[in-house]
């Protein structure tokens, strides 16, 4: 029986690097035995150089304060070799090798066994993926591979941070992605896919329709017989290959009845139901024997956009027209995540209920996030980056137009790069939309080349020439407007906003970010992490107060500062006289300002078709975009995103006082009450309101709407709480509102571009610093992996916005931690029970609870 790992060998370990600087060999005596590598440094592959050198000690922590500064760029200005010794069988040695890469960042010179395997030009393009018959070089036995890495120069088309943290000093160069020997009897298989029709009428039947591109490497014409299976389905088709020839084989249902399936198994995002995957498995045999296997795993599911009547485009899924809740990812800043790591943060994803994930750049040093967003039910909105688009990141002249992508050259590596990508990535149910373009627009002839590919390689999405277009004709975002000269409008916007804006916003605004159509990336500002995450990424003389090793650690550009947020925080809650107090402080403003925002475009469902939170996670540790920080731990935006996602829900509307009960599953809701109060600073009771609500599917509608008291408090609560028949509470949520309204200037100017609309006046909550004093008891009880938390708040006093944090044994805080709810605010005399599980055994871990109007305590 062979498996597929016995068609291919992933070269992973035993790496050794070494700067060119440092080496005056050539390339056939570095990849011969005995070479000298005495100094060279150890590493794993994927890795960049400077993620290699970190993981050596040749770098202070270059996420610990301002030592990423200190990093110098010269060491990375030349090339960098990548050296391996492997053994090879008798077996894998008998027929034909080939070498094959995934992604070098940027070019590379590759040598094995003494032999020049390819040049810098034949192997240039971060983006591109390589594979090189090696058959005539690899031996039985030792076998060493050398690759000269040169590192992307400006005007490279490479990996990129745009303005959310500074670049890293190497610029990624590296081998970032996979390296793989395949071994095969002269024919190979090569893109694997499966296309799925469901009938949307009744999701009971679909049409599959398999392909896969054989590829005969030897000198000889070769005849044999391609076979899949999908589990209990069987098929294949005889095939002649002449000497060198390459052939794609499609199997469809028209000739392979068994490829038309009843009650398949749908894969469906999380939140409406189980993202169910098959695996498909071919074999090419020949002259009696197997000459390569392939297999790929696929969801049977039908995605598709559509266009509202004000002409926002919007994405469904199954037949369902999807309200998009997503979150932008970016990968680690050394490009060093790892499975664990990626896992936890998709587990974040599904746990702040968002359906969805945008990468901007095509992330991933192999296919683990794309992999678990199919196992998990996370959507994904995947494409080319910004970083392209401005001189300023990509190091080169630009057209105002269409990005940094306008001559010749670079159209055709640009689309064969995309070529290499959609082919290694659609197999991947989870990618509902491709996106070709962030701020501009491609140019005319690489839109088509792009179109082309989508025709030839992959019909069944559809795809963005730009992730702006409406409302351009603003020039928010650059000069132009963003309509292609191919596609025309994109129906989707990209207006902001980008810097600190209030909650009544996002209910307001009808011009620019606000709660209508797709907004691809807006946010209501900075996200400065909680207390301990401070104190790990800041030096002790740089904590407080705040200065430039702060500011080192925010976004670039007009987003190198906590200003905006530092006087919203002073203008809503007062000033911040500490550390600890501005930490607190900055979560409840976090809270605050986040959940307005998902909240608003899922009151507005039909007119609104989906938001991008920028961002969902740092690569670094930073102060801006992000709803947890790079060390994982959750900050008060996060659950305020958990809150305002999830169904059913009970939402405040901040421009019309109206109380909405919202619901994005397909599931009903039926026999729940509605439980609405309001209370003044001093916990005194305004409104208490009950009725009976049922939660229709897919669902937005006003049940109340809130009375004006004229002596209520400036600052005060409201509390909306469902209750299921069982008076069991299915969801809360608790606000703290001001008489004093925010208002919006959007007279004013803001330069160098309208990143935010400012604030004339600003709600006023700072009777929040003089609350009354709440008593709260805590009872504590855990296992390995979980914690049960009562808390009895003993006293007359709303106990406001109650943190639950844990600390491991080695006295750090435990992530990731998925709390059933954090930063609660208890009314009079409640009792609540949070569970919060978390990853790895921790036979006792430390609970700290800690809140505005009440003592910490330890447990």
């Amino acid at each position: 029986m062979t498996r597929d790992s016995d068609f291919r060998k992933t070269l992973d370990q035993n790496w050794l690097i070494q700067t060119s600087a440092e080496v005056a060999a050539p390339g056939d005596a570095i990849s011969a035995p005995g070479f000298d590598t005495t100094g060279w440094l150890p590493t794993t592959v994927p890795s960049t150089v400077l993620a290699a050198l970190v993981a050596n000690g040749r770098c202070e922590d270059p996420y610990f304060g301002m030592n990423l500064k200190q990093i110098p760029t010269e060491p990375f200005a030349g090339p960098w070799w990548y050296r391996v010794e492997l053994l090879v069988s008798d077996n894998e040695a008998a027929g034909t090798t080939l070498l094959q890469f995934d992604g070098i960042n940027h070019a590379a010179s590759i040598w094995l066994n003494g032999r020049h395997v390819a040049t810098a030009d034949d192997a240039r393009g971060t983006y591109r993926r390589f594979q090189f018959d090696v058959s005539g070089a690899v031996t039985v036995g030792q076998n060493i591979i050398a690759i000269e890495v040169i590192p992307p120069e400006p005007g490279d088309f490479s990996t990129g941070f745009v303005d959310w943290n500074p670049p890293p000093p190497d610029r990624n160069m590296g081998l970032f992605r996979p390296v793989t020997l395949r071994f095969c009897h002269g024919v190979s298989i090569e893109n694997p896919f499966v296309q799925t029709r469901l009938n949307l009428e009744t999701l009971a039947e679909a049409d599959l329709t398999v392909s896969a591109d054989v590829v005969n490497h030897s000198g000889a014409a070769v005849s044999g017989v391609l076979e899949g299976q999908i589990e209990s389905i069987r098929f294949s088709a005889e095939v002649h290959l002449e000497p060198h020839e390459t052939r794609t084989i499609v199997f469809g249902p028209q000739g392979h009845e068994q490829l038309h399936m009843t009650s398949p198994r749908v894969w469906w995002p999380y939140e409406l139901g189980t993202p169910e995957l098959y695996q498909l498995d071919l074999q090419f045999a020949a002259d009696g024997r197997i000459s390569d296997r392939r297999s790929i795993r696929f969801g049977i599911r039908d995605v598709a956009d559509y266009w509202t009547a004000e002409g926002h485009r919007g994405f469904r899924v199954n037949g369902h027209d999807v309200l998009i809740k997503s979150a932008g990812w970016t990968d680690d800043l050394l490009l060093a995540d790892t499975r664990e790591r990626i896992a936890a943060q998709l587990q974040y994803v599904k746990h702040m209920n968002l359906n969805c994930i945008r990468c901007e750049g095509i992330w991933g040093t192999d296919q683990t996030l794309y992999d678990l967003c199919d196992e998990y039910g996370i959507l994904m909105m995947v494409g080319w980056s910004c970083h392209w688009e401005h001189e300023q990141y990509l190091g080169k002249r630009v057209d105002e137009r269409y990005g940094g992508i306008f001559t010749p050259e670079d159209i055709e590596l640009i689309a064969k790069s995309w070529h290499d990508q959609l082919l290694w990535l659609r197999h991947h149910p989870s990618i509902v939309v491709w996106a070709v373009a962030s701020d501009k627009v491609p140019a005319p002839d690489l839109e088509r080349r792009y179109l082309e590919t989508f025709r030839r390689h992959d019909p069944t999405r559809p795809y963005l020439a730009s992730t702006g277009g409406f409302g351009s004709d603003q020039h928010i975002i650059g000069s132009e407007d963003i309509v292609s000269d191919v596609s025309g409008e994109s129906g989707v916007k990209m207006l902001g906003p980008y810097a600190y804006t209030p909650p009544v916003y996002w209910y307001t605004d009808t011009q620019r970010g606000g709660a209508y159509g797709f907004n691809t990336e807006t946010c209501p500002g900075a996200v400065v992490p909680t207390l301990e995450s401070l104190r790990k990424m800041l030096p002790a003389d740089h904590r407080w107060p705040i200065d430039e090793c702060w500011d080192f650690h925010c976004a670039l550009n007009e987003f190198d500062t906590l200003d905006r947020f530092r006087a919203a925080m002073r203008r809503r809650y007062g000033e911040a006289e500490s550390l600890e107090v501005f930490a607190r402080k900055a979560q409840v403003l976090n809270y605050e300002l986040m959940r307005p925002m998902f909240e608003a475009f899922r009151v507005n469902k039909g007119r609104a078709t989906g938001v991008v939170q920028w961002m969902l996670n740092a690569a670094w540790p930073k102060m801006y975009w992000q709803l947890y920080d790079w060390y994982l731990m959750p900050t008060g935006a996060f659950y305020a995103a958990r809150q305002a996602c999830r169904s059913p829900q009970l939402v405040c509307h901040y421009g019309n006082r109206g109380v909405y009960l919202v619901n994005d599953r397909r599931a009903e809701f039926a026999g729940l009450r509605a439980e609405i109060r309001l209370f003044d600073i001093n916990s005194k009771l305004f409104l208490s309101a009950h009725l009976p609500v049922e939660a229709r599917p897919e669902s937005a509608a006003r049940i109340f709407t809130l009375p004006t008291f004229d002596k209520i408090s400036t600052a005060h609560f409201l509390d909306l709480r469902l209750r299921d028949e069982q008076r069991q509470i299915v969801a809360n949520n608790f606000y703290w509102l001001s008489t004093k309204a925010d208002v919006l200037d959007y007279e004013a100017k803001v330069e160098p571009w309208e990143y935010y609309t400012p604030s004339k006046e600003y709600a006023d909550f700072t009777s929040l610093n003089d609350l009354p004093t709440a008593e709260v008891e805590v009872r504590v009880s855990s296992s390995e992996t979980e914690v049960s938390v009562a808390l009895e708040n003993r006293s007359d006093a709303i106990a406001f916005f109650v943190e639950l944090l844990l600390i491991a044994d080695a006295g750090e805080p435990l992530v990731p931690v998925f709390w059933q709810d954090n930063f609660v605010s208890l009314l009079p005399h409640e009792t609540r029970t949070l569970t919060g599980h978390f990853w790895g055994a921790v036979e006792k871990p430390t609970l700290i609870v800690r809140g505005c109007n009440i003592e910490e305590g330890r447990y």
